[in-house]
């Protein structure tokens, strides 16, 4: 297996809250950050090998419907598509952020007639082409390699997890935030019964991935943003009632096929952390810094119940000032004390940073990060 397997064993370890030769380090970049290094390095440039990283996600066509975008308008950079959520969705040049226009349900009596194409059917992992999970982030990619095109370049030198959605990430791309929040306190019976089958779908589609995977899967991602900077984005109540059956179904099915298990939720969701430890759940990510998370004081409260992925200041990235950076780095790796941290941004590598920056980060994180630690 090439360096995957002593990778593989540097995530378990971390994960598992074991010391093993040194902290292991993931992340996920934004396409602008991506080119400024291309511009210094090279068209060839890899992130993941050139900066010797542990692991990589490979996402599938997760698309309720498999099929193509559907232009709507186009004027030079500015692009209106529909997606196989149903969603039209507006991006604008080089502006990181896509605009969300419009959604396949408006209507709450809607989402009983909601049908999705088989989450086993092989196209979405061995089939190129559009999807929303893929293509629509920082930048608009088109007719992307397969699922099975993308992995495979990686798994003789990493550890490589799959992903899924969690039902509350996928139902907004569905129905928009606005109505998911809405409806879950006023329609809640038909809301929970549409996650239901969202939770029903999301479920055969990870067994299928891991079937399709044929044992080249190290780990799953679960992504599920159900919290913003100062809190949840509903009350935990609704999320314990509604959300987390489908979110345990999962974590269980992964561990019984001997996946780590990696949570991805944006902003400070520690009100479920408890839920995330009773479920099993191996590790989360990415807390942001900007929304009060620190990897450390969770280290000693959380100890071995949990381990985190990331924490990794961006806003320190950003700034440029190595002497910063280096006290961020040093400082996070507190976590890493026992096992239980993998160094990792607060979100993604953005834009912003330069790619000296990062390189010094890790530079930092391999000169302090060996075990046991000397910090």
């Amino acid at each position: 297996m090439g360096k995957a397997y002593e990778k593989i064993q540097r995530m378990h370890n971390a994960l598992s809250h074991r010391e093993g030769d040194r902290v292991p380090v993931g992340e996920f970049f934004w396409t602008q950050f991506l080119n400024r290094c291309k511009e210094k390095w090279g068209e060839g440039f890899d992130p993941y090998r050139e900066f010797d990283l542990d692991y990589v996600v490979i996402n599938p066509n997760m698309d309720p419907k498999i099929q193509p975008f559907k232009i709507i308008e186009q004027t030079g950079e500015d692009i209106v598509i529909q997606t196989g959520f149903g969603a039209t969705i507006r991006r604008r040049g080089i502006v990181p952020m896509p605009i969300f226009e419009e959604f396949s349900i408006n209507n709450p009596e809607d989402m009983a007639r909601f049908d999705f194409d088989d989450p086993s059917d092989p196209r979405r992992f061995f089939q190129g082409g559009d999807d929303q999970i893929n293509c629509v982030g920082d930048t608009l990619a088109r007719d992307i390699p397969s699922w099975k095109d993308r992995l495979d370049p990686f798994v003789e030198d990493f550890a490589v997890f799959g992903s899924i959605c969690e039902p509350f990430e996928f139902l907004w791309r569905i129905i928009g935030s606005e109505n998911a929040l809405i409806w879950m306190a006023s329609e809640t019976e038909q809301l929970t019964h549409f996650v239901n089958r969202i939770g029903e779908f999301l479920l055969a589609l990870a067994k299928a991935e891991i079937e399709a995977g044929k044992g080249c899967l190290a780990g799953m991602y679960i992504w599920g943003d159900v919290a913003y900077r100062n809190g949840m984005l509903f009350s935990p109540a609704h999320w314990r009632e509604i959300f987390k059956p489908h979110v345990k179904n999962l974590i269980e099915f992964f561990h019984e096929n001997d996946l780590m298990v990696v949570y991805h939720g944006c902003g400070n969701a520690k009100a479920i952390f408890d839920d995330f430890v009773e479920m099993g759940l191996d590790a989360y990510n990415p807390l942001e810094a900007k929304a009060d998370l620190d990897a450390v004081e969770l280290k000693k409260e959380y100890g071995r119940k949990l381990a985190f992925v990331g924490n990794i200041d961006v806003r320190v990235l950003e700034s440029g000032d190595f002497d910063r950076i280096e006290q961020e780095v040093r400082y996070k790796l507190q976590a890493a004390r026992g096992g239980g941290w993998v160094f990792q941004s607060d979100h993604s590598v953005s834009s912003e940073v330069d790619p000296d920056s990062y390189r010094f980060a890790l530079d930092i994180l391999r000169k302090y990060g060996n075990f046991p630690l000397n910090l």
